[in-house]
């Protein structure tokens, strides 16, 4: 029974080509760079323009507010103090049309919108509004230490407030008050309401102060940091040029090390023991025809040890350097690791149909697979038979793929098929790979880096398939 007439588990996709690593993730692009500058500056400085506004009205409100207790604490002195008397408390008409007069025409203006004088009850004894005057509403600790004579105290009012019901129709308002003292003494609460438009317009204009200096700042910055950047990329092409061609190095010289341990053994060793097996076999054919059998019979074993030697060593060669993958092509250098498995047990079969025509990185990645398949055949699955298939297919015009509709056909591909009838395993245990099976981890790096795809059949005691996919040159 052969090992493609077992049933086996469905096919696992353990390497997609979507998996390929890009260049890209490794050395970015100049222009991927330059994105990513350009990106990151225009985050800080739309960060930078949030920032400034938000200081800016946080300033300018500060201003704002000290700016109207100043204001306050001026009008409060020079004009609407010295006209207040005990007979405003009582509602005397002469002392509040005072009041009225000074209030009227030297303090209400576009920014100041209302006036309340309070008493130390909370009754409102003058106020622009005069809705308001004669009602009384619970002064609150603030006010009373203000009352008290604590000095000037100013803040955003809240409008939501019983006593500013007649307010809420101008917008946001500020409102400061302090204490001022009738000609007898006594002390009322002087309370102003200035529009917030002031903030919002110092805002304005202390944003534009922050977000200039700070916007200039950065763009001077990273005009700066530009050729320092330009330099920093021309270093990490040079740097990624050569990388590569370390690397390429690198391959070459273990290519020509392989080669050359291969020519070695080859011409040296394998030669010799040739030679030895040569005069092992003529010296028993020797003592044969003297009669000495015995003698005969050792030679002859030791000769038959020898070639067996032999073959281990011609064997190993092709593992060391496949010399056909070069010379004679895929096709011979895959039958060469069949020759190479069937010496060791395994009766394998190589069948190739179609034409599989592949560029040299292919054939290389191939080969690797395949060899590395038919190595863990031998050294884990225990199994007696194994078949490499090699196919050149076109994806069916039926299914639909990224960049093609459905309908037209796809491109050239040629699969390769390692199976076996051994013991199988758990696929799970690919991604994490025990020791002994540290090559697949190596396969499936290199089917990544190749933009390949790589598949799994497999379960404990149902043989294993491995299916390769590769774009046919």
């Amino acid at each position: 029974m052969t090992p493609t007439d077992r049933s086996v588990p469905p096919w696992t996709r353990v390497v997609a080509p979507a998996d390929a690593r890009s260049r890209d993730t490794v050395d970015p692009t100049p222009r991927r760079v330059v994105t990513w500058v350009a990106v990151v500056a225009v985050v800080v400085i739309v960060a930078v323009i949030v920032a400034a506004l938000v200081a800016a009205r946080r300033l300018a409100e500060t201003e704002s507010v000290r700016d109207a207790a100043d204001r306050a604490d001026r009008i409060a002195d020079v004009l609407v103090q010295p006209e207040l008397t005990d007979a405003l408390l009582a509602g005397d008409q002469g002392a509040t049309a005072a009041v009225d007069a000074v209030v009227r025409d030297h303090v209400l203006s576009d920014s100041i919108v209302r006036v309340k004088i309070w008493d130390a009850d909370g009754r409102i004894v003058w106020s622009d509004e005069p809705r308001l005057v004669g009602q009384r509403f619970g002064l609150a600790d603030d006010e009373l230490e203000a009352l008290r004579g604590s000095g000037v105290d100013a803040e955003v009012s809240d409008l939501e407030a019983p006593e500013n019901a007649y307010e809420r129709g101008e917008g946001k308002l500020l409102e400061t008050y302090r204490s001022v003292l009738t000609a007898e003494g006594t002390p009322l609460l002087f309370e102003v309401y200035f529009r917030y438009d002031e903030v919002l317009q110092r805002s304005g204009q202390l944003w534009q102060g922050f977000a200039g200096i700070a916007v200039g700042s950065v763009v001077v910055v990273l005009a700066l940091l530009a050729p320092v950047l330009w330099r920093l990329l021309t270093a990490l092409r040079s740097a990624r040029v050569q990388r590569e061609a370390l690397l390429t190095r690198a391959l070459e010289a273990s290519a020509d090390e392989r080669r050359r341990i291969a020519g070695t053994l080859h011409d040296g060793v394998v030669q010799d023991l040739v030679a030895t097996s040569l005069a092992l076999s003529a010296e028993g054919a020797a003592a044969r025809r003297r009669g000495d059998a015995g003698t005969a019979d050792g030679l002859d074993t030791v000769a038959g040890s020898v070639r067996s030697g032999i073959g281990g060593l011609r064997t190993l060669l092709v593992d060391i350097y496949p010399p056909n993958l070069e010379r004679a092509g895929l096709a011979s250098a895959l039958d060469d690791l069949a020759t190479a498995t069937r010496a060791r047990g395994v009766a394998t079969t190589v069948t190739t149909t179609g034409d599989p025509r592949l560029d040299p990185d292919a054939e290389r990645l191939v080969h690797r697979v395949v060899q590395e398949c038919l190595v863990n055949v031998v050294k884990h699955a225990g199994a007696s038979a194994a078949t490499v298939t090699v196919e050149a297919a076109t994806a069916s015009a039926g299914t639909p793929t990224a960049g093609r509709p459905s309908g037209q056909a796809g491109p050239r591909r040629v699969v390769v098929t390692v199976s076996d009838d051994g013991r199988g395993f758990d696929p799970a245990t690919v991604d994490h790979a025990p020791h002994g099976h540290f090559g697949l981890r190596l396969v499936t790096d290199a089917v990544r880096d190749a933009g390949a795809a790589l598949d799994l059949a497999t379960s404990p005691g149902h043989g294993t398939r491995w299916r390769l996919t590769v774009a046919a040159s």
